[in-house]
């Protein structure tokens, strides 16, 4: 039985860490860093380098004209952007569209054949002639002083790689919590940025030194990713700013965001096979530490601890008794059942269109971690087509 309590705290702290505990654990350090390492001012340097807008876009067609126009909009010197759009397997008439704002400036390549978003981003990048390349989707408009933030990050040679935010219009429904979830996301990827790296770009918005992109493998399911983490294994850090950011519609419902996320969950699995040697803490230090403690935790072993917790939570519950509430883990099994009662019940009313915001949370907790199920399940069958499956937005 104490083999059992062992295990149980365990795996009850790997799930705390993946979520929670890294989390704290990253306030400290920055605390302490602050504390000891007095952050260095930068001259205030005139930086503006060409830069390449990119956009691989699949049937956008509903949202070129917003999307050109915001770019337009952009706080940066007109003559040094560049929108570079490419549209593999569009069939929807967004090439003949975007090619109308070709006296504009708007440069348009496209395949009739669809090979994903990665191979449009693989044959695009050869139009690219900027030092640095800015990475976008088609159907996210970004902030106003997006690039501008962007390049000045670059100002410093040691960054490799910029990442902005990610911002959901909030919306009363389940799948809100997608707009909690980045912004818990976007605070720890700040600190992540200040105390060495952030571990993987958003790819709604980021952006790379030109010369440091080398084509990804064909079948890659999390293109940002894996660009993004190759040039932090280079030597170079990935920066962030929250400023910088890229503002898309919440998913329509929970079920289309389950989409996203199972073949994020897939692409994350596939993601670690390939960045294996960044789980060598002994030669990539604090980057590994990150990489492991933010991403490789959520993706593996925190979501499959989470089935063993109850198994053996229920198992030490019957032991002390399930009426004795004096017992640690009586108390606790209690409080699993209440929260996967919650989560449950989000996901009745939610396919009722009944919106009872207490149980947002737990809702998207438990769909987040059966995702990674559902995920490395298609990985493995090899079910996940590079080809992504657009969610509906709201």
């Amino acid at each position: 039985m104490m083999t059992l309590k062992i295990l149980f705290w365990l795996l009850l702290f790997i799930v705390f860490y993946a979520y929670l505990g890294y989390g704290i654990l990253l306030f400290v350090l920055i605390k302490l860093k602050r504390l000891f390492f007095k952050k260095k001012i930068s001259k205030n340097i005139k930086y503006e380098p060409e830069v390449s807008l990119f956009v691989a876009a699949y049937n956008e067609k509903d949202y070129v004209a917003a999307k050109i126009e915001n770019s337009f909009s952009l706080e940066y010197p007109k003559e040094k952007v560049r929108q570079v759009w490419v549209t593999d397997g569009s069939d929807d008439g967004t090439p003949d569209l975007l090619r109308k704002y070709s006296d504009k400036g708007v440069e348009v390549y496209h395949e009739d054949k669809r090979g994903g978003k990665i191979g449009a981003m693989n044959r695009g990048m050869q139009f690219v002639k900027t030092p640095i390349v800015i990475f976008s989707d088609g159907n996210t408009m970004l902030g106003k002083e997006s690039i501008r933030r962007i390049v000045n990050m670059f100002a410093d040679p040691k960054v490799g790689c910029v990442s902005g935010e990610k911002r959901v219009f909030n919306k009363a429904s389940a799948a809100a919590t997608e707009g909690i979830y980045w912004k818990y996301e976007s605070k720890l990827k700040k600190w992540d940025a200040e105390l060495y790296s952030v571990v993987g770009a958003a790819g709604e918005l980021f952006a790379i030194r030109t010369k440091l992109f080398s084509p990804v493998e064909k079948d890659t399911l999390l293109d940002d990713f894996i660009i993004s983490l190759r040039v932090a294994m280079e030597g170079y850090t990935i920066q962030y700013d929250p400023e910088a950011y890229a503002i898309e519609n919440p998913s329509a419902n929970v079920k289309e965001e389950l989409k996203r996320k199972v073949r994020i969950a897939a692409g994350g699995i596939q993601s670690i096979i390939r960045l294996k040697p960044l789980l060598n803490i002994f030669k990539y230090g604090l980057l590994s530490f990150q990489y492991i403690s933010h991403r490789v935790l959520r993706w593996t072993l925190a979501p499959l601890s989470l089935p063993l917790i109850f198994i053996f939570n229920f198992i030490l519950a019957w032991q002390a008794g399930f009426a004795n509430f004096t017992s640690v883990y009586t108390l606790l099994f209690y409080g699993e059942i209440i929260f996967y009662a919650m989560a449950l019940l989000g996901w009745y009313l939610e396919n009722r269109k009944i919106k009872v915001k207490i149980l947002y949370v737990p809702y998207y907790f438990l769909i987040m971690n059966y995702a990674v199920y559902a995920g490395i399940k298609r990985y493995f069958k090899g079910q996940q087509t590079v080809n992504w499956e657009r969610a509906k937005r709201g």
